[in-house]
């Protein structure tokens, strides 16, 4: 057992190095955008990553997830699993493009972004290249090409950082000898500069993938096809109420917020509190790279499920380091939000704790995936939505971006649960529950004794703290290891 979780995590670490970049970078420019941009201009690129990332799920059908199933099955040819794959999403992506191309003025005036209908095509292409590429790097993590696959994440990373900052601060100073930037953005920075700033990384990326493409066989296997549909919509069903949940609660600020007519800068001040979350995010995204396809690669072994439930124990282990990490320093972390938006930082620890659960919630959904079963992922999943939809529609006209923070935690939570019970009786792994529950006590006990501490100088506070966590990591490899 040792050494395929150490093949896991040394995989993980190898996808880890573009996502770790891109997260670093993206908390890099957290305060820049928090100095440069109002929080109102900081919560309309908030809602426009929300549909990006709603949009992405429908566009894609399932078909990474259904690529790692099909590709592994015996007797089927796994270049015509990839051509299937990539030729439907392609048609699919480029009808979109045309449309949101089409009719960019009327849903730039219906969202109320009236003159920023250049956002709208932009957003278009972003979601059109992005999930064609989505395509192709699940082909790299197939083939175990987590190098090239790490390499064409920096650059696409890189690129979007260039861009940024040509745009934020060289381009207001220079708008005379480079004029023809106006044609694409305006003057004043504002929300356009970052969206236009991925969409040129996407051009970017979509082109170095262009060798892997002309590789491709462009024939379809319409039965294959149709089984891999078959198999993956669901998927698809299934992962849009869990993206819709995840975004949810930015886009019904402009509906439920206290300050109805503020509602943008609610979303900014919200946004850029759970961007202090984002190291566990981090974690959670490396993790997943990596361990879908290991969780299928593995799946026929006869120790497979003690191993999963082995993984399971060190993932969250290391999910309660990264909370106690943040929360225990978020004295020193919460300076890199802009003053005026540092007055959210009170949710973090629910942030925090939510990404965790999510991140054990892949864990024990795997079941659906690994039986194929996926067709029960759809109702565990809106029945999250559902938890978050009552939460933020009771409660954010009173509490605003708290009850947004707690919507995400009970809804997690009950999938969890629900997740949990369903995997017992279709596809049993033998989780070690006490040790599960154990790691969460330590956890909740050396935040609490943090609580509890008297006032003292900061750097006083920081040595104690890091006793703290050194502690805890102490208990949890015990846990972990007990006979």
């Amino acid at each position: 057992m040792a050494n395929p979780l150490k093949q896991l995590a040394g995989q993980t670490m190898i996808y880890g190095l573009s996502t770790i970049l891109a997260r670093i970078i993206n908390f890099l420019f957290v305060p820049i955008y928090t100095r440069l941009l109002s929080p109102e201009s900081y919560g309309v690129v908030t809602e426009f990553m929300a549909y990006i990332a709603v949009l992405q799920v429908v566009l894609v059908l399932g078909l990474e997830t259904g690529c790692f199933r099909f590709a592994n099955k015996e007797g089927v040819d796994s270049r015509k699993v990839y051509a299937n794959a990539f030729v439907t999403v392609f048609c699919i992506s480029a009808t979109f493009l045309a449309l949101m191309i089409a009719f960019a003025s009327p849903i730039s005036s219906a969202l109320g972004y009236e003159g920023y209908e250049a956002c709208i095509r932009y957003m278009g292409g972003i979601l059109a290249l992005d999930s064609v590429t989505a395509i192709l790097f699940a082909k790299l993590r197939q083939e175990n090409k987590a190098l090239k696959f790490a390499i064409l994440k920096t650059v696409k990373i890189i690129t979007e950082t260039a861009a940024n900052l040509v745009l934020f601060l060289w381009f207001p100073t220079h708008t005379e000898s480079a004029a023809w930037i106006l044609n694409f953005i305006p003057a004043t920075p504002d929300f356009s500069y970052v969206i236009f700033s991925i969409f040129i990384s996407c051009v970017v990326c979509g082109g170095l993938f262009i060798p892997d493409i002309l590789k491709l066989s462009f024939r379809l296997d319409g039965k294959l096809l149709k089984q891999m549909l078959a198999y993956s919509i669901p998927l698809m069903v299934a992962a849009l109420p869990g993206v819709v949940n995840d975004f949810l609660d930015r886009i019904l600020f402009r509906y439920f917020d206290t300050n109805a007519e503020a509602w943008r800068s609610s979303l900014g001040l919200y946004q850029a509190a759970v961007k202090l979350a984002v190291i566990m995010n981090l974690f959670i995204q490396m993790f997943r790279y990596a361990a879908e396809p290991f969780f299928f690669r593995r799946a026929r072994e006869k120790d497979s499920r003690e191993l999963y439930a082995s993984v399971q124990e060190y993932f969250t282990a290391f999910c309660g380091l990264v909370f106690l990490g943040v929360i225990l320093y978020i004295d020193i972390i919460a300076l890199i939000l802009g003053p005026q938006f540092r007055s959210a930082v009170g949710v973090v620890p629910v942030m925090l704790l939510s990404y965790m659960i999510l991140g054990m919630l892949f864990n024990v959904s795997m079941w659906y995936k690994l039986s194929g079963k996926t067709n029960m992922a759809i109702w565990i999943t809106l029945s999250g939505l559902v938890v978050t939809a009552i939460v933020i529609v009771a409660f954010m006209p009173k509490y605003s971006y708290w009850a947004a923070a707690y919507g995400h935690l009970a809804s997690y939570v009950v999938m969890f649960a629900i997740s949990s019970i369903l995997g017992a009786r279709y596809y049993p792994i033998p989780y070690r529950w006490g040790r599960l529950l154990a790691i969460f006590v330590l956890m909740g006990t050396i935040y609490g004794s943090s609580l509890l501490l008297p006032a003292m100088p900061l750097a006083l506070k920081l040595a104690v703290h890091t006793l703290l966590i050194a502690l805890y990591g102490a208990g949890a490899w015990k846990i972990i290891h007990k006979a």
